[in-house]
């Protein structure tokens, strides 16, 4: 068996809770709150203009849907126009009478005939161009539009004669549209770095992910998820971070390779013997035992320092993918020797460093089915209370806290036997309660660890189902 030590890139291929101030309290950010905040953002409305909006669309859907039942194959769409006025596409001029003159508008095909065409064109799909980035059915100008790059409509025009459809109802619009996947962030995945070499995505922070330091140069591009790195080390150090483009989600999560992922809970250092396992890209998932800490390790680049040492095996490839101890983030992929059929040594980047190198911020929970809490006995403070299926509390006390340094945010929920409840950790932000760590298995208890930087907190109990006592246990900085 070797034993070269090398990089694994794959080439080419509280303060206690109390209450605070009256100057920054605020009403609970609730989920319809939010919600019409991010309308009244995006949408540049005022919060009444933003509720009426909500209310005319409801209504609007509500119409569309008994016209589509009732016209069946006369129905020629229905849409929201700028003002927010329904127009109801119709195919018969008796129908105009049925909807209305002045909602009604008559059109040459029914949603169904331009459906049928954009069908064709899909079956067709590999004959179409590059310079060609989609199509879809426009109902206000009764067409299906096919988009195509400036200059380039005589190769978007014969792969619609080479379709066979009617070419009257397709219309061609220009775009320097370039569509990418938007992808979710989850440890142990894959991506890509430039056109040479592919590693393991280790853990998603706010913004991207964190990953071996040897996987990418500061400015390197990524694909798959696609991004650039914001700052490498390697040799000394072997730790990263790519910044994510928007669009792909960075989530607490890891994937198992057995179907599932894991659930990223926090990022409490496990000791020496713990048991370990560890994501990539190359051989999945595999574990074992931690053997020391701030170990230095020499590879032909330079020696790296203060490295986890595990009995994991790994290969190239699976390079800045995560290790963990439960739900507890350890490190990243760094490099060792041997291989997943001989086994071998495998040496980690301790994540929480990383995390302090670049000021970023571990993302927990997201979907995952984390390993439930035992109990929260060990925790600095305790909150007891009851929830009906669907309630909420805020805790501490239906109030928040302060804290004044940065560090770690942990709580602890253990609720009824049969129930599913879930916990989150909101931050004010100046202006509203924002989420910045949860916990939202569909178990009875869950945790949540986020490293915050100093500012005002307060945990939320939602019984989502079943209903009944909980206790939660919070340590703070």
């Amino acid at each position: 068996m070797s034993r070269l030590l090398r990089p694994l890139a794959l080439a080419a291929a509280l303060v206690t809770a109390g209450t605070l101030s009256t100057t920054a309290q605020a009403a609970p950010a609730d989920q319809d709150t939010q919600i019409l905040a991010a309308i009244q953002r995006d949408l540049g409305l005022t919060a009444e203009q933003a509720r009426d909006r909500l209310s005319a669309d409801q209504t609007s859907s509500e119409t569309a849907r008994d016209l589509r039942k009732r016209l069946n194959d006369r129905f020629g769409g229905a849409w929201i126009d700028p003002s927010g006025a329904l127009t109801v596409g119709v195919t018969t001029n008796a129908d105009l009478d049925q909807v209305g003159r002045g909602r009604g508008k008559l059109v040459p095909r029914s949603e169904a005939d331009l459906d049928a065409v954009k069908s064709t064109l899909d079956r067709h799909v590999a004959k179409a161009p590059r310079s060609v980035p989609g199509w879809y059915v426009d109902l206000p100008t009764n067409t299906v539009v096919v988009k195509s790059q400036p200059g380039k409509l005589s190769a978007a025009r014969a792969f619609v004669a080479a379709s066979g459809v009617d070419a009257a109802a397709v219309r061609y619009v220009p775009t320097n549209e370039s569509p990418r996947p938007l992808i979710d962030v989850i440890g142990g995945n894959a991506y890509n770095i430039g056109s040479g070499s592919r590693c393991s995505v280790g853990f998603s922070v706010n913004g991207g992910f964190v990953t071996a330091g040897h996987c990418g140069t500061t400015g390197a591009s990524t694909s798959g998820p696609s991004g650039t790195f914001r700052g490498s080390s390697f040799p000394g150090n072997d730790y990263a971070w790519v910044q994510v483009a928007a669009g792909n989600t960075p989530r607490g999560l890891v994937n198992n390779y057995s179907g599932g992922t894991v659930s990223v809970a926090g990022s409490q250092d496990a000791p020496v013997g713990a048991t370990v396992c560890r994501s990539g890209s190359t051989t999945g998932w595999h574990c074992g035992t931690i053997q020391a800490r701030n170990s230095s390790v020499s590879y032909p680049q330079g020696t790296v320092t203060g490295l986890i040492q595990t009995t994991v095996c790994a290969e190239p490839g699976d390079s800045g993918g995560s290790l963990l101890a439960g739900t507890q983030a350890q490190g990243v992929t760094s490099g060792g020797s041997g291989n997943c059929r001989t086994g071998g040594t495998t040496y980690f980047q301790p994540v929480n460093e990383i995390l302090q190198a670049y000021g970023l911020t571990l993302i927990t929970g997201g979907g995952g089915t984390p390993n439930p809490p035992t109990g929260c006995a060990t925790s600095e403070v305790r909150y007891n209370g009851s929830l009906s299926s669907g309630g909420q509390a805020y805790q501490p006390n239906n109030s928040y806290y302060q804290s004044t340094t940065s560090g770690a945010h942990v709580g602890c929920l253990v609720g009824p036997s049969g129930a599913d409840f879930d916990l989150y950790l909101e931050k004010w932000n100046g202006s509203a309660w924002a989420v910045v760590a949860k916990g939202d298995s569909p178990a009875a208890n869950e945790t949540v660890n986020y490293n915050g930087t100093a500012g005002y907190y307060r945990f939320r109990v939602h019984a989502y189902s079943g209903s009944g006592s909980y206790t939660l246990g919070v340590t703070n900085p």
